[in-house]
């Protein structure tokens, strides 16, 4: 045992204050090295760097930071604070010290590492989601649509919207009256027939392809074929071009003004020299709507039909150049073209009269369509019933709509018109309101279907 004057002698020679846990002291630190010995020749740094195991953090040790009056910012005369050790009372806090009283918390290498403790609140208090679960409110939620702009920063919220003005009928009439000063706003029908048209702009991407079919001849499988071209490349900005591909002498070429004598034939014997639009352009005829119509081989004297082969390389060639390709196919089913239609076709326009022949020929073509695998095909097709004789048969065409409307995606009708009549070249001007009307509606039907064929 030793005596309190020994205990006391201890304490001073320590430097410890009665009443306190003894403290570690600091040792001094080495005095920097002179200057001439830093950047001397024999060394190839500059500066002294600090050891590297200072700075690694182990995944179950607390690594204090390192300290800044250490290395070669070190202070001579000055003692360096240890990292971890604790102030003394009444003394500046020095970097790398740890408050008096606070208890440095030590990890055993062998244990796993400590999970932070959750803090829970207190009874009574509502439950809160964590932070990256709370959805900020004003910003788009998964799932939801995305729009760049909110929605009372839109222009239909903050500009006022104009009456749109009437495009026909006694409002147009009251319109031009008044000087345009009395607007009553467009009629229903214009208000349809905007909505088919916004329906016929449908964007597209690619080539979209149509096969106009029909095993019955006479029923106006070339004429819709016409019309239906027409109205697209009327409407659209897009390229439209309709080719003639029934093995016999086609008649897809008498329907528009004829500009050049150039077939399907001269366009393949010159396919190796066409690299532009204006290459395709000479062997095509335009109509006053902007259709082009690619015509078949109508020199008698040559005896070779329009084959599988001729055709694909045909399409291969006009996809790159035009966004829509319609194909006024023959009546056959049979004929070596046909199967080159119908496996690049992304959709099918099946022509019937409104007969009761026309409209079983029509019917047994969808049969042979399904039982030949097509039957994706048939379901993304449109029938269409034409009227060719002016007055009305006792035909139910509302029964022969329902039938079809079992087979295929949609059925269109289109009435009787004297200038389709005719036989000659067409033109979407001569036409009559309740017809153009219809085609429109034929138009933006098969247009539906241009969104399907990006993801087939």
């Amino acid at each position: 045992m030793t005596g309190p004057s020994e205990e006391a002698a201890t304490r001073a020679e320590s430097g410890g204050v009665p009443g306190q846990p003894e403290q570690a002291q600091a040792q001094p630190e080495p005095s920097p090295e002179p200057a001439a010995e830093l950047f001397s020749d024999e060394r190839t740094d500059s500066t002294p760097h600090p050891a590297a195991d200072a700075y690694e953090a182990q995944p179950t040790q607390v690594v204090a930071s390192p300290n800044p009056n250490s290395g070669p910012h070190a202070v001579p005369g000055q003692p360096v604070a240890q990292a971890g050790q604790a102030a003394q009372p009444g003394q500046p806090l020095q970097p790398g010290q740890v408050p008096p009283g606070y208890a440095q918390q030590q990890y055993d290498q062998n244990l796993p590492p400590l999970q932070p403790q959750q803090q829970y609140p207190p009874a009574g208090y509502p439950q809160q989601q964590p932070p990256s679960q709370q959805a900020p409110s004003g910003l788009p939620q998964p799932g939801g649509r995305h729009s760049a702009v909110p929605d009372d920063l839109t222009t239909a919220h903050l500009v006022k919207q104009a009456k749109r003005t009437p495009q026909s009928g006694w409002r147009k009439a009251l319109y031009v009256g008044t000087g345009k000063l009395l607007n009553p706003g467009e009629s229903p029908a214009d208000t349809r027939r905007r909505e088919l048209i916004a329906r016929v702009n449908q964007p597209l991407r690619g080539c979209y392809k149509i096969a106009m079919l029909s095993l019955k001849g006479g029923v106006g499988k070339t004429t819709t074929t016409t019309t239906l071209g027409s109205t697209f490349a009327s409407l659209r900005g897009d390229r439209v071009v309709a080719v003639d591909a029934n093995p016999d002498r086609g008649t897809l070429s008498q329907k528009i003004a004829i500009e050049t004598t150039a077939t399907v034939r001269h366009l393949l014997r010159d396919a190796e020299k066409i690299t532009r639009y204006s290459d395709v352009r000479s062997y095509t005829s335009q109509g006053s709507s902007r259709l082009e119509i690619l015509a078949s081989e109508q020199d008698p004297a040559v005896s070779e039909a329009f084959s599988e082969t001729d055709y694909r390389r045909t399409v291969n060639l006009l996809e790159h150049f035009y966004n829509i390709v319609l194909t006024d196919c023959g009546t056959g089913l049979m004929h070596s073209a046909m199967k080159g239609v119908l496996d690049v076709a992304d959709s099918l326009v099946v022509v019937s009269s409104g007969s009761v022949d026309g409209a079983r020929s029509a019917s047994a073509t969808l049969d042979w369509l399904e039982a030949h695998g097509y039957g994706d095909l048939v379901k993304r097709s449109v029938v269409v019933i034409n009227s060719v004789r002016p007055k009305g048969s006792s035909v139910d065409l509302d029964k022969l709509s329902a039938h079809f409307g079992a087979k295929v995606r949609a059925v269109c009708r289109i009435p009787f018109d004297a200038h389709l009549e005719e036989g000659a070249e067409i033109e979407l001007e001569r036409l009559g309101g309740d017809t153009r009307l219809a085609l429109l509606e034929l138009a933006a039907t098969v247009a539906d279907g241009f969104g399907a064929q990006q993801y087939r």
